[in-house]
């Protein structure tokens, strides 16, 4: 049974165990996400609001270019001749070496298309223009000498329009800024265009690629930063292809447009579209290439200038989706250390509170076993002293006989009644104990009847169904608390004449609880009932009493939920009830 007992300490214990693990694990691990996820959050914030200061710089400095190619226009304006036909290529080559441009190309209008007539860039010469959209149309408003409103990212001066770097059509490998200027003075579009090389200087040291180098490096758990084109994201580059067949890739419908897009997952594209529909971030785990990542998309909305981005029909963009890629196994490393940390504590005090266990197991069982055997020794030692009362009314047997028959034949009738009334009263009292059935009770009875005996006391005792009652604590207990009970009577009646000392007891055992009860004589019950009777130290004895023995009784009644009442049953009758679950 012992082992029994253990075995399922044990099983509760190990059970506890692991649920507070799991329990510390999921919500350690959710602790780590959220701060992972805000860790990511704010570094996104400084992202964005760095992009934006470098992407204001860009388009600064991009539109000051547009200006230098207007004014490069203006200067060839008057250097070449009105008449396209009067132009030559090899004034044009001088031209751009004076001006500091790449290359000049002079636009002429034919039936049905504007053709690249003229060029310092002999690839230029004799590309047609029709099939260039929206360039197309933008050269027939600036004929026109209409405003130019083409949805396409540029920048409008007076008779001048620039569109943002792109690749060069007749040159797939080479990117360009192109001006177009037309005042009517001319028969032909003056087309300077510089390269690419200006811009990436100044990008390579303020630009959006290096702050996104410098914020890797800063930043150990951040894997990947990708400024993603959410309308071209997912659908590959998008392409066009020349006069000469060649694949013509256009910068600002790029899917990826700063940053590097290493770490791929199947389910990136879908989740870009999400975060730009709904607005809000989008993250989740996943594992790449043998790493566990964490992924955060999120939505930037631009609200000033226009962005340098446009979706698959080449129509205008206002806002782009920030990529972050993070090194969940960080998360899970710490959370291993995490683990390992709360087990050898969770071990160390799992193993004290065994021995604690072990130790209060084996001092309860001590405990138990002294309150037997003190049960027990009382029982003994009371039930040798009623034995002794019998023994002695059976040796005094002849005797009682004798005296009997002696008072009968002098015919003492009035002697004859008082002696064998007193010799009656002693046989029933001892007959009384025996009869309470519970033997540690009995033992305690007789002893406080003997006490009763010594001060003059009418004792009067009623028990009945303690004969289910067995030995052990709770026996025990309750002699403690007939024992104070009494005591305490005892205590009071002695203060009175030897005639009105009267004390009396009756316990009965129904309903699954013992009903006990001890009344007493006593001068003012009122008084005494409504008093705390029941506090350590109260005490209304003057003979060095400590005021403990009816506190006990409480401490031992609350202990088995049981209930303790004091009354006033008359004037000067006081009587303790105590009711005790079984």
């Amino acid at each position: 049974m012992q082992r029994n007992i253990w075995l399922a300490a044990i099983s509760v214990i190990v059970v506890i165990i692991l649920l507070n693990n799991s329990a510390y694990y999921l919500l350690t691990k959710r602790v780590l996400e959220q701060s992972l996820r805000k860790e990511m959050a704010s570094v996104a914030g400084q992202i964005e609001l760095s992009l934006e200061q470098s992407r204001h710089g860009s388009i600064l400095f991009e539109d000051q270019i547009g200006r230098e190619l207007r004014a490069a226009s203006i200067a060839a304006r008057y250097a070449l001749d009105p008449d396209v036909e009067k132009v030559t290529n090899r004034q044009l080559e001088e031209l751009s070496g004076k001006l500091g441009v790449s290359h000049i190309t002079l636009m002429k209008r034919t039936e049905g298309d504007i053709v690249l007539y003229k060029s310092s860039d002999p690839n230029e010469i004799g590309q047609g223009t029709k099939n260039m959209k929206p360039w197309f149309d933008i050269f027939n408003q600036l004929f026109d000498r209409q405003a130019v409103t083409s949805g396409w990212i540029g920048q409008t001066l007076p008779n001048f329009w620039t569109g943002p770097y792109e690749t060069a059509t007749t040159d797939v490998d080479s990117i360009n800024k192109w001006g177009y200027c037309y005042d009517g003075t001319t028969n032909y579009i003056i087309d300077p265009f510089v390269g690419y090389d200006r811009l990436k200087r100044y990008e390579d040291i303020t630009g959006v690629s290096r702050l996104i180098g410098e914020t890797l490096k800063r930043n150990d758990s951040l894997k990947e930063i990708s400024i993603l084109n959410p309308h071209t994201f997912g659908k590959g580059k998008i392409e066009t292809i020349n006069e000469n067949g060649e694949k013509r890739v256009h910068i600002l419908q790029q899917p990826v447009a700063y940053g590097s897009y290493r770490y791929k997952a199947d389910d990136d594209a879908k989740l870009v579209a999400e975060a730009y529909a709904t607005g809000e971030t989008v993250a989740k785990e996943m594992r790449i290439g043998g790493e566990r990542l964490y992924k955060m998309f999120i939505p930037v909305k631009i609200k000033n200038d226009l962005l340098k981005m446009t979706d698959q029909n080449g129509n205008k963009m206002d806002s782009y989706v920030l990529a972050l890629v993070s090194d969940y196994g960080m998360i899970q490393n710490e959370l291993n250390k995490q683990f390992l940390n709360m087990g050898l504590i969770i071990i160390a005090i799992t193993f004290l509170s065994i021995v604690i266990a072990v130790g209060f197991m084996k001092v309860y069982k001590h405990s138990k076993e002294k309150a037997v055997r003190d049960t027990q020794s009382a029982y003994a030692e009371e039930m040798n002293q009623m034995f002794l009362a019998i023994r002695g009314q059976r040796h005094d047997f002849i005797n009682h006989v004798q005296t009997i028959h002696a008072l009968a034949e002098l015919n003492k009738t009035e002697e004859l009644v008082a002696y064998t009334k007193e010799l009656t009263g002693e046989i029933r009292a001892v007959n009384d104990i025996i009869h309470i059935g519970n033997p540690a009770v009995a033992a305690l009875v007789r002893s406080k009847i003997s006490q009763a005996e010594t001060f003059k006391i009418r004792f009067i005792c009623s028990f009945e169904g303690l004969e289910q009652l067995e030995m052990g604590t709770r026996t025990f207990d309750l002699n403690r608390v007939i024992g104070n009970l009494i005591d305490n009577a005892f205590d009071e009646v002695r203060k009175m004449p030897e005639e009105e000392r009267e004390v009396g007891i009756s316990g009965i055992r129904r309903e699954g609880r013992l009903e006990l009860r001890v009344s007493n004589r006593c001068r003012d019950a009122e008084s005494v009932a409504a008093a705390p009777v029941f506090c350590p130290g109260y005490t209304t004895k003057e003979d060095g009493h400590q005021g403990l023995g009816l506190s006990i009784v409480q401490s031992i009644v609350d202990g088995y939920k049981g209930e303790i009442a004091v009354r006033a049953v008359s004037e000067h009758t006081l009587e303790f009830v105590v009711y005790i679950p079984l």
